[in-house]
């Protein structure tokens, strides 16, 4: 009998995906001590070659010697990882750069000063350098030499955890801000669809009674639409051809509610088909244009739909019949131009440029400019 690897309420304990995630943290983990422990010997190992280097060009220098220096090494690779273990277990790296520079330098010359006094034990016990030999000058100077090979250790180790640090917060942060976009965006998707499908049907529960034919075509268009709506519930954008097909259908729904009071005319630029553009964002302020400006003229009036592709920038331009005030188009909370704006605000920033002014006495004209290659999500 085969155990199934699920819990009384059917979830699997460990899945494949918690393992893998399991063993790439491990992995960096190890990548991370292996970089520590080649970083630590190498250093402790150069500064060693210089140590030995030096004491050679200024006295005799033998094998004995060379021990006590490869000493002096060990010394410091095992006390600064101790020094690291305290910082570590003390959670120095959470703590102000006031709090942290006091605890560096005493630490700093405390650490040093034991290297200095182990490695001078090594000396004596040796008999390489005589207890009558010893002056204090010269441990201070060797403890003060080594104390600031021990701060430069810290102020290195301190720097890269800063780096660190700064560098996973700027990621989480942005991380944080795309999370935030993209739930104002589907927010905002989500307040298009039933604004829409409330206007479109008003149109149809005109038709039903006085003009069947006309009720079937239309139920025909917003069918169209909805099958629309539904397939870019999970699409930050769409192509501007799939899009207009939306806006012309909507169009046809408002001729037959309008009659002969509403005309239009799209005329797309070939280059501009494919370019992908915010879902339902021109059927919006198509339908901005109508109820603000063609609906209260008593003869009706002209949507006029062109776009044009120039320096790696799509431009679309809607006229339409009517007149906007513009002080109060700068306090209006209408959901077309706040939308509209919010969007574009969130997908492209300031790359994107919209504007909706009165072109002349009888005509108000929208133009859009969105940049070509995607948005800053």
């Amino acid at each position: 009998m085969v155990k199934n690897n699920t819990d009384l309420f059917g979830n699997v304990p460990f899945s494949n995906e918690r393992v893998s995630l399991t063993e790439n943290g491990n992995r960096n983990l190890m990548n991370r001590k292996k970089i520590y422990w080649l970083s630590q010997i190498s250093g402790w190992l150069l500064f060693t070659v210089i140590n030995i280097a030096i004491y050679a060009s200024f006295s005799e220098f033998n094998w004995s010697r060379l021990l006590i220096s490869f000493y002096l090494g060990f010394t410091g690779v095992s006390l600064t990882h101790i020094y690291r273990s305290v910082i570590r277990k003390k959670d120095w790296l959470t703590l102000s750069l006031k709090q942290i520079i006091p605890r560096v330098l005493i630490s700093s010359v405390i650490i040093g000063t034991l290297i200095v006094l182990l490695v001078y034990s090594v000396y004596f016990f040796s008999g390489l350098y005589p207890v009558s030999r010893l002056r204090v000058g010269g441990f201070i100077f060797s403890s003060f030499n080594i104390s600031v090979v021990v701060l430069v250790w810290g102020l290195i180790y301190f720097s890269v955890h800063y780096f660190e640090n700064y560098k996973k917060a700027e990621i989480e942060s942005l991380i944080w801000e795309a999370a935030v976009k993209d739930f104002e965006l589907k927010t905002l998707k989500s307040q298009l669809n039933p604004h829409f499908m409330f206007n479109a049907l008003n149109s149809i529960r005109a038709l039903i009674q006085e003009d069947p034919n006309s009720a079937q075509t239309a139920v025909t268009k917003l069918s169209n639409i909805l099958r629309y709506s539904l397939r870019i519930e999970r699409m930050e954008t769409v192509s501007l051809e799939d899009e207009m097909f939306t806006v012309a259908d909507y169009l046809a729904l408002e001729t037959i509610r309008f009659e002969e009071r509403l005309k239009f005319k799209i005329k797309l630029d070939p280059a501009s088909r494919n370019v992908e553009i915010p879902p339902m964002m021109i059927q919006t302020l198509v339908e901005n244009g109508i109820k603000h400006g063609v609906s209260k003229r008593r003869d009706g009036g002209i949507v006029a739909i062109t776009s044009k592709v120039k320096d790696s920038k799509l431009k679309i331009e809607i006229r339409n019949s009517g007149q906007i005030d513009p002080d109060s188009l700068q306090k209006t909370k209408g959901f077309g131009v706040s939308n509209t704006k919010h969007r574009l605000s969130l997908l492209y920033g300031e790359e994107a440029v919209f504007s909706i002014r009165n072109f002349s006495e009888n005509e108000v004209i929208t133009e859009l400019v969105i940049p070509i290659g995607g948005s800053n999500l």
